[in-house]
């Protein structure tokens, strides 16, 4: 039987009625935020094994908590789903107002910069960094705060992205060079940090990049008879 976006808000109204599951009701926002972030992560995995099955179910279960969220939203009487729905329609119609409207661009370069000018538009008041959550893993919050940076200054261009290319390894060679009774936890925050804002330069995925390398050297080779990696 075929089913639509209705029938899982209609199971998902049941779930939280009197009449449903204990443990469904009993959630809050927080006690499942976890469940929402693991969720992603299940996402990210199919992706990374091309597996396309496990992708259509888990993202299954990422949508079942974004309607989960939704509807304790709408019994607290802040939104529904159905506003969730109209916002990201709205804000992918102003963002992109090269289809939508009648601006014209020549590369996704300018489709980025458009974005983040109407973004501020949209947001006065709020420092380019806002918009990063306090929450995202660190090597991923640490490339997306150059990335934030760059475009909060215009730095789209390719000769200013080599500039800041060779900008980064210059300090990470001063940082190696120095390397002798300098290994704490400041020395290595700023080499990651630098990576992080290399990998951004070289437009490389940072988080990407080291979850793949880690499933190659470790995961994909498995462990010896020894048991030692």
């Amino acid at each position: 039987m075929a089913v639509d976006f209705n029938d899982l808000i209609i199971i998902m109204e049941k779930l939280r009625s009197p009449e449903g599951c204990p443990w469904d009701r009993e959630q809050t926002h927080k006690s499942i935020e976890y469940a929402l972030l693991e969720e992603c992560y299940e996402v990210l995995e199919t992706i990374d094994k091309d597996d396309y099955k496990g992708m259509c179910e888990e993202l299954g279960d990422l949508l079942y908590q974004i309607v989960f969220q939704s509807r304790m939203a709408e019994e607290a009487g802040h939104f529904n789903v159905n506003d969730v729905m109209q916002g990201i329609h709205d804000k992918l119609v102003r963002r992109h107002p090269h289809v939508f409207g009648d601006v014209k661009v020549n590369s996704s370069d300018e489709v980025v910069k458009n974005w983040e000018q109407i973004k501020q538009t949209e947001k006065k008041g709020k420092k380019p960094l806002d918009g990063i959550p306090k929450t995202l893993p660190a090597l991923l919050k640490a490339q997306r705060t150059m990335d934030k940076l760059g475009r909060a200054d215009g730095r789209l261009g390719e000769e200013m992205k080599k500039v800041r290319k060779k900008e980064c390894l210059k300090s990470i060679n001063n940082l190696i060079g120095g390397i002798e009774g300098r290994i704490n936890a400041d020395w290595m925050g700023q080499l990651l940090m630098n990576l992080a804002a290399l990998s951004n330069y070289e437009g490389i995925d940072s988080e990407s990049a080291l979850r793949d390398a880690l499933e190659r050297k470790y995961y994909t080779a498995g462990i010896n008879k020894e048991g030692n990696l």
